[in-house]
């Protein structure tokens, strides 16, 4: 993905206030070289935000004419509208070692044997995984293929296939559970009994 970022010559709280209000989102690009300060424009970057290889994937800047390869780092979002406050990225070449977060990508869930037989709900425990890799070679996604999984199991990390280049970051836990098949709910109906013959005379008699 390619975005166009212009160079910020004023900071301060009061220069970035007066860009946002002018529509604009300041921000920062870090590495490999001197920090440059930048200025994004915020509907394109809020609609750029809302897309998932954005976040995870290798990105074109275009600055003063020069197109620089950056990777999202960081932004931050106004408490409770919807403005970007602020954007870092980080320059990255062939050589750039990172540790980032990219999104899982559930697949084959409707034709596994535990929702197509048994009914189950697929659980999805983790969403995204954090992983070590060179910046070119960074995935857009890992896949999480579950057209196997069946009742009472789990698809674990150790299960996912994933590039020779890239080490999944577990933290410490040997195998984390990614998704797991949950038995469907049954509900029991409960009827209450209808009074006995002999109960009703009484309650008749009473009156």
């Amino acid at each position: 993905m390619k975005f166009v970022a212009f160079e910020r010559k004023l900071q301060g709280t009061g220069a970035s206030r007066r860009l946002r209000i002018a529509g604009k989102v300041p921000g920062i690009v870090y590495g490999a070289g001197e920090p440059a300060t930048i200025e994004v424009d915020h509907n394109a970057l809020y609609h750029a935000l809302k897309k998932e290889a954005f976040h995870s994937s290798i990105l074109e800047m275009e600055l003063n004419g020069t197109v620089t390869k950056v990777l999202l780092r960081d932004f931050q979002m106004h408490p409770y509208k919807p403005q970007v406050q602020h954007i870092d990225f980080q320059r990255v070449d062939a050589t750039t070692k990172i540790s980032k977060k990219v999104p899982l990508h559930f697949v084959g869930e409707a034709e596994s044997p535990a929702v197509k037989t048994d009914k189950c709900t697929v659980n999805h425990v983790i969403t995204q995984l954090e992983i070590n890799c060179l910046a070119e070679q960074l995935p857009e996604f890992i896949e999480v293929d579950l057209s196997k999984l069946t009742l009472g199991h789990s698809v674990h990390v150790n299960d996912l296939v994933v590039a020779s280049h890239v080490k999944i970051v577990t933290h410490g836990k040997p195998n984390p559970v990614v998704a797991t098949a949950v038995a469907p709910v049954v509900e029991e109906i409960v009827v209450a009994a209808a009074p006995a013959a002999d109960d009703k005379k009484g309650k008749k008699g009473k009156k």
